[in-house]
């Protein structure tokens, strides 16, 4: 049975005094939300911290709001479950609303809060194992060892992003609110991420997320697509968010597509984007657009099923995402 490492656990009343604590400890702190990716990371000794800050008492985090100019404000610590059965979010962002159904189990969607699956860990097949397979392997660079055994010649770590979130909310353009030492600040959700597998995260390590916040609804449609190998539970190993924006005419005016599962963040499909603005959303530009999703798809031995196979898949699924929003 593996079981956790000896910690004091913190509950904090105030987000300042999260901060507060988080600030003091330094790197042997960690928040924990809903805890469903956090303590089986603690298990297999993955995060080791000795200081773990519960954000369940902190106000504010636990609820869903629509804001006088039709943005939706969204507090880190609602449960997945509340906001995959949200009225307001299944009417107005059924893309968003699909992709947290995609996420895990209904029992750990019961558990996890959006503010976690944000803030996912990055996985890889040989990072995420026990603590003994990893030492028999003398570790890897993102824990305890020196080589990225996915490329070994590589100066940098390749875990990927897999969150279902992430490309979502990147793709919308949404905004996320950060509580840090010197008070609040509000950032894009894309500058939220770094192509990096350790350093995946741009915020500061005490700074604590508080709010995701939706753009208001409008001419754009959203969508999310995954691949897995087991439908019922497993992380993706390509998701596809897509958003389009519409003019009254029908054309796309603008178009994000972002490919979580691929890479250390969600990739922008740069120049399916391109081949999509100005266009009316027909077949054949549907195709185009999901053919020049390969280049971007740049699939590595580093998460489940066949590296070349993830990648041919790639602009099918692209291309289906696309399809939704019509």
């Amino acid at each position: 049975m593996l079981r956790l490492p000896t910690f004091t656990y913190h509950r904090p009343k105030t987000a300042a005094e999260a901060v507060a604590i988080a600030s003091e400890h330094g790197k042997q702190a960690m928040y924990v939300a809903g805890g469903t990716d956090l303590y089986p990371n603690m298990k297999r000794r993955h995060q080791t911290p000795t200081h773990v800050i519960s954000l369940q008492e902190v106000p504010g985090l636990h609820t869903v709001e629509v804001l006088p100019d039709g943005r939706v404000a969204i507090g880190a610590m609602v449960r997945l479950s509340d906001l995959e059965n949200h009225p307001h979010l299944r009417q107005h962002y059924p893309g968003l609303a699909h992709a947290v159904r995609e996420i895990s189990t209904p029992l750990l969607r019961n558990m996890g809060t959006i503010g976690g699956n944000l803030l996912l860990d990055t996985r890889c097949t040989y990072y995420n194992q026990t603590h003994e397979w990893r030492e028999s392997i003398d570790f890897c660079m993102k824990k305890d060892g020196a080589i990225c055994w996915v490329a070994p010649g590589s100066p940098r770590c390749w875990a990927v992003q897999s969150s279902d979130t992430v490309p979502v909310v990147t793709a919308l353009e949404a905004q996320v609110e950060l509580h840090g030492r010197n008070g609040a600040r509000t950032i894009a959700a894309s500058d939220l991420y770094r192509d990096d597998g350790i350093q995946y995260l741009t915020k500061q390590p005490e700074e604590l997320l508080t709010r995701l916040l939706l753009p208001p609804p409008g001419a754009w449609k959203c969508s999310y697509l995954k691949l897995r190998r087991r439908d019922t539970f497993d992380f993706p190993i390509l998701g596809v968010g897509a958003c389009l924006w519409f003019d009254g005419s029908g054309v796309i005016t603008k178009a994000n597509v972002r490919l979580g599962g691929a890479g250390s963040f969600a990739i922008p499909a740069s120049d399916s984007e391109k081949l999509l603005v100005g266009q009316r959303l027909t077949d054949e530009v549907i195709a185009a657009a999901g053919a020049a999703a390969m280049k971007p798809a740049r699939t590595m031995d580093n998460t489940d099923q066949d590296v070349y196979w993830r990648r041919k898949v790639a602009p099918v699924f692209v291309a289906r995402a696309l399809a939704a929003c019509r």
